[in-house]
C-alpha cells in the first residue's frame, strides 16, 4: 500500500517535474524578449531581426499569426522602387505560440520538430550543436541519446540569447540555417508557392520558429545579374504565432560614387572637370558593402569602370585602398586577393577598367559593414584617338559600377547602380579671310601657346606650351596652316588663355599682331562646373582690344568650339606724292633730251661745214 502510495507520489513529482521544466521552457523563451520602446526582438535562437507589434492603417491589427518581413530602404532598387524581394520560409519547430506579457513577448509550449526537418538534418543540428565552441561549458546540455526538439530548443533558447542582429558566417546559428534551408519551404496560407513578397503578411498552417531567407530567384544569380540589384539577407529567425510581428529583413545594396578632380588650383573631388588633350585626368571610385557583409563566408567585389572611347587609362597607376574613410585607409597591394586591369574594346573602341576581389574578405582581413573600398588612377584624352573625343556636349564620360556577392546564403551576384562622371574639352576653329572681298585666304602659319591656363598656380604643367596638331601641349612650336577653305581647327583644348600668333603669312597681306582668345565655362554655383548639357556646350570668348576689328567672334556657338574669324589687310607699295608732277617732269625730260641731242647733232653738222670751206 504504501509502496503503491510512493510510487504515486514519484509519478506526481515527474509529472511536476515534467511541468516544471515546460514552464521553465516557456519562461526562458518569453525572456528572449529584448524590448526597447514599442520594439522587441525575439527567436528562439537570439536576437535575430527586430520585431515590432504590427498595426495597419486606421489602428487595426494584422491578421493574427502573421508575419510581415519589411524590406529594408538600403535593399530598394533606385531604378524600380515598387520592385519587392522574395522570401522563403522553413519550420524549424512546430509549437503552440501565444502571447505573453509585455509587448512582443510570445509564450511557446509543447516544442515538435518541424513536418519538412528530416531525420537527417535534425541529427546534424544537434551534431553541429555538440561541437559547438564552447558547447563543453554549457548548461544544461543535450541528453547524450535522443535529444527532443523540446531539448534542443531549450538549450538554444538558454545559450543563444547574446546573437547579434546579424547572424556572423561560421556561427551556429548560421550553421543551422544552412542545414535547414536544405529542407522544403513551407507555402503560406492562400498562396500557391513557397514564398511571398516583402511588406506582405503572411500566415502558415502551424505555428512555431522559422526560419526566412530571401528567395535566390528573386535577385541576381551567379550567372545572371544584369540590372539586378537587390541582395539577400541574413537569415532571420522568428517566432511565429499569436498577434503578429514584422522583422525587417538584414540587408542593404552596396553603392559605388566615382569622382573627378579638375586641374584647377586647391579642386576637390567633383563630377565634373575639363583638360586638356593628353593632360593627366584624376579619378576616384569608392564602393560600400553590404550591411550583412559578416554572414558572407566570401564576397565577391568587382568595380567595373567603363571609359568612353577618347579616354585611355593608365593602368600602371591604379591604386586600391580600404578603410572608414580615405584618409585612415590601408593599400591594398594587387595579388591573388586583388587584380586590375584595363581592357580595350575593340568592338565599340572603350575599354574597361576592372578592380576585381574574388574574396574581398581574405583581401581586408578586418572588413566590417563601415568599410570602404577605394580606387585611384589616372586616364587622359589620347592625342591618338582625337577623332573619337567629344568635344562639349555630354562631355567624356566615365561610368563605374559594381558586381558583388548578394546572398550569403547562395552564390548570387548583384549590381549596383551605376555612376558617372564626365571629363570637357572644346575646341577651335580659325578661319583666315581678305578684310576686304572676304576671300578665304589658304597657306597662312599659326601657332597657339597656352598662355594663363587653368591650372595656373605655381608648378603649372601647361603655362607657356604650345599646342600640338591634336589640341596636347608641347614644348616646341607646331605651326597650323589654313586649308583651301581657309580654316584651321584643333579639338582637346581646355579653359584658360591662349595666344596666337600669325608665324606665314601671304606675301601680299600685311602680318597680323598677336591676339589671344580665353575659353571659360559657366558656373551655376560655386565649385561647379556645368549643371547643364546645354552649359558644357558653351564657351566664352575674350580677344585683345588691338586687333579687335580684325578678330571677330561667331557669338552663335552651340557646341564647344570657338568660332573665330580673323581677316588680314593687303600690303602696298612705298607711298608717291603728286603724280602728275612726276609725269610732267618726265615728259619734260624727254623733251629736254630731243632738243639736247638735236643740238649737239646740229653743232657738230657745222663744224664739220666749217673745216672744209
Amino acid at each position: 500500500m504504501l509502496r503503491h502510495r510512493q510510487t504515486d507520489l514519484d509519478q506526481m513529482e515527474f509529472k511536476q517535474k515534467a511541468e516544471e521544466k515546460k514552464m521553465s521552457m516557456s519562461k526562458n523563451i518569453a525572456r528572449l524578449a529584448v524590448t526597447a520602446g514599442l520594439t522587441a526582438a525575439l527567436s528562439f535562437g537570439g536576437v535575430m531581426a527586430p520585431v515590432t507589434m504590427a498595426f495597419a492603417d486606421g489602428g487595426s491589427t494584422l491578421p493574427a499569426n502573421s508575419i510581415t518581413i519589411k524590406q529594408d530602404a538600403k535593399n530598394t532598387d533606385a531604378t524600380d522602387s515598387n520592385k519587392k524581394t522574395q522570401f522563403v520560409a522553413y519550420q524549424i519547430f512546430k509549437a503552440k505560440v501565444v502571447d505573453g506579457t509585455g509587448s512582443g513577448n510570445k509564450v511557446v509550449s509543447d516544442v515538435e520538430w518541424g513536418a519538412n526537418v528530416t531525420s537527417d538534418t535534425r541529427n546534424a543540428i544537434i551534431a553541429a550543436i555538440q561541437d559547438s565552441t564552447g558547447y563543453d561549458s554549457t548548461n544544461p546540455k543535450l541528453p547524450t541519446e535522443n535529444p527532443t526538439a523540446q531539448d534542443v530548443a531549450e538549450w538554444m533558447a538558454a545559450n543563444l540569447q547574446s546573437a547579434s542582429g546579424v547572424v556572423n558566417n561560421g556561427d551556429l546559428l548560421d550553421t543551422i540555417a544552412g542545414l535547414v534551408k536544405e529542407t522544403t519551404p513551407v507555402t503560406p496560407q492562400g498562396a500557391s508557392e513557397a514564398k511571398f513578397a516583402a511588406d506582405t503578411p503572411v500566415s502558415f498552417e502551424n505555428s512555431g520558429y522559422y526560419l526566412f531567407l530571401t528567395d535566390n530567384g528573386s535577385i541576381g544569380t551567379e550567372s545572371n545579374y544584369s540590372g539586378q540589384k537587390q541582395t539577400g539577407t541574413s537569415p532571420i529567425f522568428a517566432v511565429v504565432g499569436g498577434s503578429a510581428v514584422q522583422v525587417n529583413e538584414k540587408t542593404g545594396i552596396p553603392t559605388v560614387t566615382k569622382k573627378i578632380k579638375d586641374d584647377k588650383p586647391d579642386s576637390d573631388w567633383e563630377d565634373k572637370a575639363d583638360s586638356q588633350m593628353g593632360q593627366e585626368i584624376h579619378y576616384q571610385l569608392k564602393g560600400t558593402v553590404a550591411d550583412n557583409v559578416a554572414s558572407f563566408e566570401t564576397y565577391y567585389y568587382e568595380f567595373h569602370d567603363e571609359l568612353s572611347a577618347g579616354l585611355t587609362a593608365d593602368e600602371d597607376s591604379i591604386r586600391v585602398y580600404a578603410g572608414t574613410d580615405r584618409n585612415a585607409a590601408t593599400k591594398i597591394d594587387q595579388g591573388s586577393n586583388c587584380a586590375a586591369s584595363v581592357t580595350p574594346d575593340d568592338t565599340t573602341g572603350k575599354s574597361i577598367l576592372t578592380v576585381k576581389f574574388n574574396n574581398l574578405k581574405s583581401a581586408v582581413p578586418n572588413l566590417s559593414k563601415d568599410t570602404k573600398i577605394f580606387v585611384e588612377y589616372t586616364a587622359k584624352l589620347d592625342p591618338t584617338k582625337a577623332e573619337k573625343v567629344t568635344v562639349g556636349g555630354e562631355g567624356n564620360k566615365n561610368t563605374v559600377k559594381l558586381i558583388y556577392s548578394n546572398n550569403p546564403m547562395s552564390n548570387g551576384k548583384g549590381e549596383s547602380v551605376p555612376d558617372t562622371v564626365r571629363d570637357y574639352t572644346y575646341a577651335l576653329k580659325l578661319v583666315k579671310q581678305d578684310h576686304d572681298n572676304k576671300e578665304k585666304l589658304q597657306g597662312v602659319g599659326f601657332t597657339i601657346m597656352a598662355n594663363n591656363p587653368d591650372d595656373n598656380a605655381e608648378g603649372s604643367t601647361s603655362k607657356g606650351k604650345y599646342v600640338q596638331k591634336y589640341g596636347n601641349l608641347g614644348e616646341e612650336e607646331y605651326e597650323f596652316v589654313t586649308n583651301a577653305q581657309g580654316e584651321i581647327s584643333v579639338t582637346g583644348l581646355d579653359a584658360g588663355t591662349y595666344t596666337v600668333h600669325e608665324k606665314t603669312a601671304l606675301g601680299k597681306y600685311n602680318s597680323l599682331k598677336n591676339f589671344t582668345f580665353t575659353i571659360s565655362t559657366p558656373e551655376s554655383r560655386e565649385g561647379s562646373l556645368h549643371q547643364t548639357e546645354e552649359e558644357a556646350k558653351t564657351v566664352t570668348v575674350t580677344r585683345t582690344a588691338e586687333t579687335s576689328n580684325l578678330v571677330i567672334l561667331d557669338a552663335t556657338q552651340t557646341d564647344g568650339t570657338v568660332n573665330l574669324t580673323v581677316e588680314n589687310k593687303k600690303g602696298s607699295g612705298l607711298p608717291l606724292t603728286g603724280l602728275n608732277g612726276v609725269t610732267f617732269t618726265w615728259i619734260a625730260g624727254g623733251a629736254v633730251l630731243c632738243i639736247g641731242v638735236a643740238h649737239l647733232i646740229r653743232s657738230r653738222k657745222q663744224a664739220e661745214e666749217s673745216e672744209q670751206e
